[in-house]
């Protein structure tokens, strides 16, 4: 039987472990490359993996899901217990201090899709899995910082925007962003 495309796949759920790096990485280029045309010129694209990408920092906390279909990574995403809020290994202002649950969001970071997958329920699955598991660890409330074809997702999600800012690169490309935060 063909699958249809608004039919909503069977996936597996894990955490991500460091043999999925590459893959991973992969992944995330993909849906940079693939998700954000009709919102960012082909320059912008470019520059964003200079802003985006792999924080294996949320591997290591082991706070990484990974979304797999018939045997292949589709959807990647985490939450975080640490003060940053967007970016990769290689992204500049990443800050390790331990947030508080009591005062401050948990964070949800480094949401990725496969093109192929985009509106079949792996963002969705994502977000559930990681404010399940923000409650879990005390946490009453999250933080994202959003690309803008990401915004439609968490707004559905019930996430409220509190700011647009740019992340600029080191070539002065700048990456629209919206902050966005939900109360549990």
């Amino acid at each position: 039987m063909t699958e249809l495309h608004n039919e909503r796949p069977k996936f597996e759920t894990r955490m991500a472990v460091m043999d999925d790096l590459e893959r991973l990485t992969g992944l995330m280029k993909r849906s940079i490359d693939g998700l954000q045309q009709d919102f960012l010129s082909p320059k912008q694209i470019e520059a964003s993996h200079e802003v985006m990408g792999l924080d294996s920092q949320l591997v290591i906390d082991g706070t990484y899901f990974v979304i797999i279909h018939e045997g292949d990574i589709v959807g990647s995403g985490g939450w975080s217990y640490r003060e940053t809020l967007f970016g990769g290994d290689h992204s500049a202002g990443r800050d390790a201090r331990l947030l508080d649950p009591k005062t401050q969001a948990g964070r949800i970071r480094a949401m990725y899709t496969d093109p192929t997958m985009a509106r079949r329920g792996v963002g969705r699955l994502v977000m559930h899995l990681c404010e399940e598991a923000l409650r879990a660890h005390g946490f009453a409330q999250a933080e994202l910082a959003a690309t803008l074809s990401g915004v439609p997702l968490y707004k559905k999600c019930g996430y409220i925007a509190v700011r647009t800012f740019e992340a600029a690169t080191k070539a002065g490309v700048t990456i629209p962003l919206v902050q966005m935060q939900k109360t549990f």
